[in-house]
């Protein structure tokens, strides 16, 4: 009877945290959740107008989308320049992303996607829209805000794919994505251990912020080509000229803002993350996640999830840097712990993200549906 009593003063300390703590995050958070009921009212009365929705959910689209996987190109950048003037690394970033879009839309006849959006089950550009489609980007930014690395390819892509086959497809190569940079980080960053804690000491040279910023910007352009299609989803398959050039400038000034914020809150998954703030770490880091982006995008034209591959690559890492640590074993089992935790988290994160993402797929789009309950 006792133990019984103990473990319902337990479940009642729990619960009483957690209103407490739910209680505080809408106290904290009231302003930015009153402007997500503003969104909520303007995407129910706006989604029978076609044309309309259409650039409403791509601004929302845009921003929500950058702001949540800023944490896989940007982030890292954010981090290790937190000493820069904002402006300087928004106009880097800004006209790399304007270059990018523009040589896909010349090359591809008016597609900004890199043609992510030209295989089969998103080939077809929404001619209506129904409500649900235009709240997925409030939800990521809902999500965005709790500090959640969810995959926007899921929550943005899946809610106007129509055949099941391509949700598998980006879910399978996704989690690939995820296993190989996984696997990779650890391989990597075990053998680096050594050498950074040998040779990297000190303050770090001057040619490594030149390094960085090349890495960055170059990382940045094959993250565009992978995930430009989650912002561009709510658009025509082509663009034309005035199209394209609300699409550039809309972006353009939604980045100025994520680097006025400083990356905002879900920065802080980056800079809780081991040495990230150290230039040469950053650089490491971009390096091999451009590496790994680029090799998907040259392998197929799927779209991916890149916050999948960005979660393994850092779970990896601190991984590797754990178990790179010549420390008794007591506390470098500790640093195990504290990486396995890290990595975990941020799997169970995204993986709510993907089955919100399911959910409003199977709720949304007949196609999907009818296969699934064809299938069952």
């Amino acid at each position: 009877m006792a133990k019984k009593k103990i473990d319902q003063n337990i479940n009642q300390d729990k619960l009483s945290k957690s209103a407490y703590s739910l209680f505080d995050f809408t106290k904290k958070e009231k302003p930015f959740l009153i402007i997500i009921c503003v969104l909520i009212s303007i995407a129910a009365v706006i989604t029978p107008y076609t044309y309309a929705a259409m650039w409403f959910g791509f601004a929302l689209a845009a921003y929500s989308a950058i702001a949540n996987d800023s944490i896989q190109t940007i982030g890292t950048f954010i981090a290790s320049n937190h000493n820069k003037k904002w402006y300087w690394l928004w106009l880097f970033m800004g006209l790399i992303f304007v270059g990018t879009v523009t040589y896909s839309w010349f090359t591809y006849s008016g597609d900004v996607s890199y043609q992510r959006l030209s295989v089969p089950g998103l080939d077809k550009a929404p001619t209506s829209f129904v409500f649900l489609q235009l709240a997925a980007p409030i939800v990521l930014l809902i999500m965005t805000r709790l500090r959640m690395p969810v995959s926007t390819t899921f929550l943005l892509l899946n809610v106007f794919t129509y055949k099941a086959g391509t949700i598998v497809s980006v879910m399978f190569k996704s989690f690939v994505g995820y296993l190989l940079a996984f696997s990779i980080a650890i391989a990597v960053w075990f053998v680096l251990e050594r050498f950074v804690k040998n040779y990297l000491k000190g303050k770090p040279a001057p040619y490594w912020i030149y390094l960085q910023w090349i890495t960055s910007g170059t990382l940045w352009a094959v993250w565009i080509m992978q995930d430009a299609a989650n912002i561009a989803v709510f658009l025509p398959r082509q663009l034309d000229a005035v199209e394209f050039s609300i699409y550039a400038g809309f972006v353009f000034i939604g980045l100025g803002f994520l680097f006025y914020m400083k990356g905002d809150k879900i920065q802080g998954i980056v800079n809780e993350k081991s040495s990230v703030t150290d230039v040469r770490a950053a650089t490491i880091v971009d390096f091999v996640y451009a590496i790994i982006l680029f090799y998907f995008k040259l392998y197929s034209n799927v779209p991916m999830s890149t916050t999948w591959v960005f979660i393994g690559l850092l779970g990896g890492r601190e991984i590797a840097i754990a178990l790179g640590k010549h420390a008794k074993a007591e506390k470098r089992n500790a640093w195990l712990f504290r990486a396995f935790k890290m990595a975990r988290n941020d799997v169970s994160k995204a993986f709510i993200g993907l089955v919100v993402s399911l959910i409003l797929a199977f709720i949304i789009n007949d196609g999907v549906r009818n296969e699934i309950l064809d299938f069952f």
